[in-house]
C-alpha cells in the first residue's frame, strides 16, 4: 500500500471521520484531536503504520462494556445507576486505568480518559495497556453502608471482565482507598481467590506504599525537571493549585517540602487562598478534615487563608499553575488571567484540564505546559509497581518506591524532550504524544491486523 490514506490528509479530515463514527462524544473528540495534531504526520508517513491503520485502530476501543448497577439505600429504596468499563487497548499490557464515581460519568468521558491513559501508560515504560471505567454514582453525602452496597453491586458485574493479567482497575475521582477496599472484598467473595486485580488497595490488603501520594508527588518531580531545564529552582516558586483531593494536596505537600510557596487549593464552589503560602500543617489539616469532617470554606480560619466564594484559583498571581481537579477547568479567559498574572509554567495534575482555546492562548503567551499524560503519570507508575509486588509477593519500602518514582518521572521528562524538539524549543505536549504513540503504534503494527 503506497497511496496516502485520505483520512490522514490533515487533522480536520481525520476528525471528520472520527466524529462520524463516535457522534456527540465531545470530550473524546477533544482528546483525540489534541493527539492527532501531534502524531498525524507519523501515522501517514510511516508505511507500516499507515498499512495497519494504527491511529484509526487506537481510537476504537477493543470493547466498551456498560451495565446496570442496582443497589439499596439506607431507607430501603432501590436505586439504579449505570456502570462502564472501556477497555481501549491491551497491546502493550493488561488494561490499566481508574474507576470514577461521579454524576458526570458517561461513555464520552471514559473514552477520553482511556485514550489519555494509553499514552500515559506507554510513557512509563511499563507493560500496561489502557482502560477506564466507573459509574454515574455520586458518593458524596452517602453513608458508608450505601457506598459499600453500591460497590458490591458494581463489582458483581465488573468481576466478569477483569483479572490480574486481563484488566486491573484502580481508583479515580470518587473512588479512594475505602471504595477500593469494598470492591476488592466483593471480588474475593465472588471468585474465592486473592489476586492483584485492583490497585490502590490498603497496604494490609496487598496495596503499595506511596500509591496515594504518587500522582501529586510525580507532578512536582516533573515540574522540578522543567524548572531545572530553564535554570530555575522550585524553591521560592509561587504555585496555584486547584482541587483539594489526593492529587492536589499531595502535590501541595511535596512542593511545600521542596521550598515552594503554595498559594491556593480549591473545590467546586470556591478557593482557599493564602498569599504567604500554606504550611505543611495547614495542608495536613485540609487532608484530614476535608471533606469528611467539614467543608473547605470552614477551614479558612484554621489555616489562616481567605475564602473566595465561587472563584477559581486562576486570578491569583503565581509562577506555576497546577490544575489538579478535573477536565476543562481552565478556559480561555482563565488562561489569560494566568498569563497576565505572571504564570510561566502549567503542570497538569488532572487529565485534560485546559480547553483547546486555553491551551492555544498559553502557548501563544510562551507558557510551558506539562501535559497530564506525562506530568500525572506518577499514579499509574506506582500502580504498576503495586502489580509487580502482588505478583512477586514482595513489599517495597517507601524509600525504594520514591526513588523509582523519581527515576520514572525523569525518564518521562527525557522522552518528552527527545520527541518534543521544535524550532522554538521543547513542546512537552508534542513530545509526550509522539513518544507514547511510537511505542504503542509499533506494538500494534507488529501484532497484525486483528
Amino acid at each position: 500500500m503506497t497511496d496516502r490514506d485520505p483520512e490522514l490528509e490533515n487533522v480536520d479530515s481525520f476528525m471528520e471521520w472520527l466524529c462520524e463514527r463516535h457522534p456527540g462524544e465531545t470530550e473524546f473528540h477533544q482528546a483525540v484531536r489534541a493527539v492527532a495534531t501531534n502524531v498525524l504526520d507519523i501515522a501517514q508517513e510511516n508505511g507500516t503504520y499507515r498499512k495497519h491503520r494504527v491511529l484509526q485502530r487506537l481510537t476504537e476501543p477493543d470493547r466498551t462494556i456498560s451495565f446496570r448497577v442496582a443497589w439499596e439505600d439506607d431507607e430501603g429504596h432501590l436505586n439504579i445507576n449505570r456502570g462502564y468499563r472501556v477497555q481501549l487497548s491491551n497491546v502493550i499490557g493488561p488494561y490499566k486505568g481508574g474507576l470514577r464515581f461521579d454524576p458526570a460519568v458517561n461513555q464520552s468521558v471514559l473514552k477520553f480518559l482511556a485514550f489519555e491513559q494509553l499514552f500515559k501508560n506507554s510513557l512509563t515504560g511499563l507493560n500496561l495497556g489502557a482502560g477506564k471505567g466507573g459509574a454515574d454514582f455520586d458518593p458524596k453525602e452517602r453513608s458508608d453502608a450505601e457506598i459499600m452496597r453500591f460497590c458490591q453491586s458494581f463489582m458483581t458485574e465488573l468481576s466478569r471482565h477483569i483479572g490480574q493479567l486481563t484488566d486491573v482497575p484502580a481508583g479515580d475521582i470518587g473512588v479512594g482507598t475505602r471504595e477500593i477496599g469494598y470492591l476488592f472484598g466483593q471480588y474475593r467473595r465472588l471468585k474465592n481467590r486473592f489476586a492483584g486485580v485492583l490497585t490502590g488497595k490498603m497496604v494490609g490488603m496487598g496495596g503499595s506504599k506511596l500509591r496515594i501520594e504518587a500522582t501529586g508527588y510525580g507532578a512536582v518531580y516533573f515540574l522540578r525537571e522543567m524548572l531545572a531545564a530553564a535554570g530555575l529552582s522550585i524553591e521560592g516558586q509561587r504555585i496555584a493549585v486547584s482541587g483539594a483531593g489526593n492529587v492536589a494536596t499531595h502535590a501541595a505537600l511535596k512542593a511545600e517540602t521542596l521550598g515552594a510557596t503554595v498559594v491556593t487549593l480549591s473545590n467546586r464552589v470556591g478557593t482557599l487562598r493564602k498569599q504567604d503560602g500554606f504550611k505543611m500543617g495547614d495542608i495536613r489539616t485540609i487532608m484530614k478534615s476535608y471533606p469528611s469532617e467539614c467543608t473547605l470554606d470552614a477551614l479558612a480560619g484554621e489555616t489562616g487563608a481567605e475564602w473566595l466564594d465561587g472563584k477559581k484559583p486562576w486570578s491569583t498571581e503565581c509562577d506555576v499553575a497546577m490544575p489538579c481537579a478535573t477536565q476543562n477547568e481552565i478556559d480561555e479567559d482563565e488562561a489569560k488571567a494566568l498569563a497576565d498574572g505572571g504564570c510561566s509554567f502549567v503542570v497538569e495534575g488532572a487529565n485534560m484540564p485546559l480547553t483547546d482555546a486555553a491551551h492555544a492562548l498559553l502557548r501563544q503567551r510562551s507558557v510551558c505546559i506539562a501535559p497530564g499524560k506525562a506530568a500525572n503519570a506518577g499514579g499509574v507508575t506506582v500502580s504498576g509497581f503495586e502489580m509487580a509486588q502482588n505478583r512477586s509477593g514482595q513489599i517495597w519500602t517507601e524509600e525504594q518506591l520514591d526513588m523509582r518514582l523519581r527515576e520514572t518521572m525523569s525518564d518521562i521528562y527525557r522522552r518528552c524532550c527527545e520527541f518534543g524538539q521544535t524550532d522554538d524549543g521543547i513542546d512537552y505536549s508534542r513530545g509526550a504524544d509522539r513518544a507514547g504513540f511510537e511505542r504503542v503504534a509499533g506494538a500494534l503494527a507488529g501484532s497484525g491486523f486483528m
